[in-house]
């Protein structure tokens, strides 16, 4: 099982290929990334958190639609891609973090998850969620996204996504995408 918490694990997979899981070319990625912006609300957001953001592809793709955007990874070197694919756009900006401790100050009005949920381990995935709700602003949305087969993470994207839910009971799920191999959740704090 893969920790994620384990930058070393992530560095392995980034140095033996830059884009281990073909986030810039596979027809999965590029569907999945579609139906993510299409499940957001059709407005634009003030602070966005993408936590586990790679090698920056659906940031790059989200930046539009965000005033300011912080991506967090552990893997170094995927930073360093995603820093040269968003350099043309000054609000994007990437740090290295490992979730949750080093979770960031202020307020968010979007907090998006793909595909990472079930490396944070049980109890660091019920601490996300509930450092979410704290730092959600008023009408903030949070979007989960999760493979549907099995991971080698913590537990499958079923249950981290339904944990999740389960950890922040103030949140108020949408009409969920379900599809073949991804589930996509929008949460909102229910608060405009």
């Amino acid at each position: 099982m893969a920790n994620y918490t384990d930058p070393t694990h992530f560095d392995r997979l980034y140095t033996q290929d830059p884009d281990p899981w073909k986030f810039a070319s596979s027809d999965y990625e590029q569907d999945k990334y579609a139906a993510t912006l299409a499940s957001l609300p059709d407005r634009r957001f003030t602070r966005c958190y993408e936590v586990g953001c790679s090698i920056g592809v659906l940031t790059r793709q989200l930046a539009p639609r965000c005033d300011a955007i912080l991506g967090v990874d552990v893997a170094e070197l995927a930073l360093e891609q995603a820093r040269i694919r968003c350099a043309d756009q000054p609000w994007v900006t990437f740090q290295k973090a490992i979730v949750p401790a080093d979770w960031p100050p202020g307020a968010f009005d979007l907090i998006l998850f793909s595909e990472v949920l079930y490396y944070l381990g049980i109890q660091g995935l019920q601490d996300a969620a509930r450092r979410t709700a704290a730092c959600l602003a008023p009408g903030g949305t949070v979007a989960l996204v999760n493979w549907r087969g099995n991971t080698d993470g913590a537990c499958t994207g079923e249950q981290a996504a339904d944990l999740f839910i389960a950890a922040t009971p103030g949140l108020v799920p949408g009409v969920p995408v379900r599809a073949e191999k991804y589930r996509i959740d929008v949460l909102t704090s229910g608060v405009a």
